[in-house]
């Protein structure tokens, strides 16, 4: 009796250790999102107020109003859907035949340089991408930011991929080549159908990095071609500094990925664990 009793403290003790930790870890994040939430829902003289007023004494729609009543906002909502769904995509296309072969080859060093180039900095390669793109001249379209987004999130979707395809057995697709089948035959028809769950968390995490991305919009994009981000960024940078639209229109740019983050969380945790755990 006394060892099971010991037993259920020690258990106790373990998880509640292990939720002070998490809340210790993301109380801030929470905190900072509950303010900007606050924020667009107050009146500007409320925002402006000292000393601050958390809670709205008049819950308001107008921040969020006045941000879609701006011609251009819309504009670059459009222009984060089109650089983020077209880079995915591409990444898509390239990046799940690259996986399987990187897979099935159990080519590991080529995973891990696949790793490593999603681990490089992204300013390493800004500039060069900037002159080539000059050259071709093409600054100011989307083309750059749908290029560029593409090699950042290709190697998402390739160790993503790599991870699910080292958990398929080949057993299914050894008996489709004895029947005649080739090697694409039976990706497609086998191993790509069965690789869905893969497919759709390496959908979500590269149009998650490709939405929130921030560096490239501001030196690859002119005032026709931003992004959400850097709209918010130039916002707060070169316009009077109002608070509440400013909060609404950086909740905008957070929903989509916070829905999807939300929605697929266990498909994302399972993705990120088929990756992190494969043969080495």
């Amino acid at each position: 009796m006394d060892m099971s009793r010991t037993f259920r403290w020690r258990r106790w003790l373990d998880d509640a250790g292990l939720a002070f930790a998490v809340f210790v870890v993301v109380s801030p994040a929470i905190l900072v999102f509950l303010w900007m939430l606050s924020l667009a829902f107050k009146s500007e003289l409320e925002n402006s107020a000292y000393p601050p007023v958390f809670l709205p004494s008049r819950v308001t729609l107008e921040n969020f109003t006045s941000v879609l009543e701006r011609g251009r906002f819309l504009q670059y909502l459009w222009n984060s859907v089109i650089v983020s769904g077209v880079s995915t995509l591409a990444a898509l296309v390239v990046g799940v035949p690259a996986g399987y072969g990187i897979a099935r080859a159990r080519a590991n060093g080529l995973a891990a340089f696949v790793l490593v180039s999603r681990i490089t900095p992204g300013l390493s390669y800004l500039i060069p991408m900037f002159i080539l793109f000059r050259y071709l001249d093409l600054i100011g379209t989307l083309w750059p930011m749908i290029i560029i987004h593409m090699v950042i999130t290709l190697p998402i979707v390739i160790w993503v991929m790599v991870g699910f395809f080292e958990t398929l057995p080949p057993d299914l697709e050894e008996a489709a080549l004895i029947d005649g089948c080739n090697t694409w035959r039976a990706f497609w028809h086998i191993a790509l159908p069965l690789s869905r769950a893969g497919i759709t968390v390496a959908s979500i995490l590269s149009f998650i990095f490709s939405w929130n991305n921030f560096v490239f919009g501001v030196v690859l994009t002119n005032r026709e071609t931003r992004t959400l981000p850097v709209a918010v960024y130039n916002s707060l940078s070169f316009e009077q500094i109002a608070w509440g639209p400013l909060a609404a229109s950086a909740l905008i740019v957070t929903l989509p990925v916070l829905v999807l983050t939300i929605a697929a969380q266990k498909e994302i945790v399972a993705g990120l664990t088929a990756g992190g755990v494969k043969g080495g």
